[in-house]
């Protein structure tokens, strides 16, 4: 009697083993890695995103690329998680390490031809990586929130390529100026600063302003357009009768009682906007609704109010204006009052916005960017997104290291000498770790039509001279003191870069089987099968 096959998996998996498997997954961090490396740079160029329902994104920032892009392979979706961690981290590099982690799994595939076991390969990629950080440390520079200029720098080299280039000391002005308005100590929360678009002007129109700007607009024509010496409260409860929460029938038998009882609902309102007045508020923000009556009685009072303001912007107001939250009408108090120079309604086109203008030491501000084109003034927020998390960054590690290149070629050149000291296998992934370091400034130089064999051969030698600042100036297309020339980075972006791509191309040499459910059993539609590259 034959023996009875044993069913461990459904018929319906797909499966990928041993080698295949590894370059299967190293084939698709490639491609992910190769797709964007002609944004890297000053130089860089820019993708044209077109999604199923037509949306137009044009970008070269590295992770707005991969969000937008429906990517299926799991590979390449670790590809795509890196770039969010870096975003969310710094703001910015994140470029730079999915294009290291492409190279490091790469330079991998090589070393697996040699026969060499992906365990002996992640070892020497993880000391390579702690060597790194080290190294990095030892090599940054120091940087106080007094120095103001290079924290500009800083910004500018953050925003160049982004299309911000031509007005791009401006923009670092901004950001250097709203990053020490609302730093807490060494601490930034970049959530207290708010980014605000509108069409139209251009882009040199971008400003700061000292306060908030709520894409909202007055709820009554009668309200004053402009408020001078303004006293604002803030109020998270509904200035109108609440619907019961429970199905509730009132019973009235005589037209009085009626009457009664629509007076009763019109005191309640009239006695919700008497505290207000109590308090000398002549502005009112309401995070819910105001009712038709109370809008009434505020426009009567001279009050100019806005309704179903979001809590965030609400919280931004309370930081800019030192004001309080309040929740019941009961509590407001002249104390609780926010206060600014002046809240005018300003119409810019078809948008309507609401200006908080001249707060004392605000602790929330706004910057509003112009731009000709939506596509224009979402890039121009990406840049300056990207600077301002920099700035941040800077000032929260205190750090600083020189950009063009010359970090990564500095590391490599210190690895190798590292690696001469290993006596196992590891001595050659420390090697091709170094090799990996070194796309960045390869790609630097052909994204600038340069030649990169021989922008890296004279780098090579600069560092070997002892030159360890010596990098590439693509806006003179040649190399130098990149220092002096004032491309500086901050540190966080290649210490986050390292560790992000070291630790997702380790997590990656180490599959040697990718199975694959169609998941018919949980659910009805079938799950498309895993992509080949």
């Amino acid at each position: 009697m034959a023996e009875k096959p044993i069913v461990i998996l459904p018929e319906d998996f797909q499966r990928i083993m041993g080698k295949d498997a590894q370059r299967n997954n190293i084939l698709a961090a490639k491609t992910i890695s190769e797709m964007i490396k002609t944004t890297l740079g000053p130089k860089g160029v820019d993708k044209m995103l077109v999604s199923p329902t037509n949306d137009i994104t044009i970008t070269n920032d590295g992770v707005t690329i991969l969000e937008e892009m429906q990517v299926e392979h799991p590979a390449a979706k670790m590809m795509v998680d890196i770039a969010k961690t870096q975003e969310n981290e710094v703001g910015d590099g994140t470029t730079t390490s999915v294009m290291l982690a492409g190279k490091l799994l790469e330079n991998a595939e090589k070393l697996l031809d040699q026969k060499i076991h992906p365990t002996v390969i992640t070892k020497g990629y993880r000391l390579a990586a702690d060597k790194c950080q080290e190294i990095l440390k030892e090599i940054s520079f120091k940087i106080t929130s007094d120095n103001k200029e290079m924290l500009k720098q800083i910004a500018m080299t953050a925003m160049t390529g982004k299309g911000a280039e031509e007005f791009k000391e401006k923009f670092a002005e901004i950001i250097v100026d709203t990053v020490l308005q609302v730093k807490n100590n060494e601490d930034v929360d970049l959530t207290n600063i708010k980014i605000e678009k509108s069409k139209g002007d251009g882009i040199q129109d971008t400003k700061l302003i000292s306060g908030i700007i709520l894409d909202k607009e007055k709820i009554s024509v009668d309200m004053p357009p402009l408020v001078h010496n303004a006293k604002i409260a803030l109020i998270d409860c509904p200035l109108e009768i609440q619907n019961p929460e429970i199905d509730t029938k009132i019973s009235i038998s005589t037209p009085q009682q009626l009457q009664d009882f629509l007076e009763q609902e019109e005191n309640t309102i009239r006695k919700m906007i008497e505290k207000i007045k109590l308090s000398n508020a002549n502005v009112v923000f309401c995070q819910k609704g105001i009712d038709d009556l109370a809008q009434y009685l505020l426009s009567k009072s001279g009050i100019y109010a806005c309704r179903r303001v979001s809590r965030s912007d609400m919280e931004k107001i309370a930081k800019a204006t030192e004001g309080k939250i309040v929740s019941n009408l009961n509590e407001l108090d002249p104390s609780d009052l926010g206060s600014a120079d002046i809240v005018r309604e300003f119409k810019h086109g078809e948008d309507s916005f609401t200006y908080i203008e001249g707060c004392q030491n605000p602790k929330a501000l706004t910057i509003l960017i112009h731009g000709g084109t939506e596509h224009v003034v979402d890039e121009i927020e990406r840049a300056i997104k990207d600077g301002l998390g920099d700035v941040a960054s800077a000032l929260k590690s205190g750090l600083v290291v020189p950009g063009g290149g010359a970090i990564e070629i500095e590391l490599a050149k210190r690895l190798r000498e590292f690696s001469q000291g290993l006596s196992g296998r590891e001595q050659l992934a420390v090697e091709e770790f170094a090799s990996a370091l070194e796309f960045i400034p390869a790609t630097l130089a052909e994204n600038a039509g340069l030649d990169p064999i021989d922008i890296l051969t004279e780098l090579k030698s600069r560092h070997d001279a002892g030159e360890r600042n010596a990098g590439l100036n693509l806006f003179k297309n040649k190399i130098e003191d990149v220092f002096e020339a004032k491309i500086i980075e901050p540190w966080k972006i290649k210490s986050q870069a390292i560790s992000s791509a070291t630790e997702v191309a380790i997590m990656i040499l180490r599959i040697d089987d990718v199975i694959a459910s169609s998941g018919e059993s949980k659910s009805k539609g079938k799950v498309p099968e895993m992509p080949e590259y």
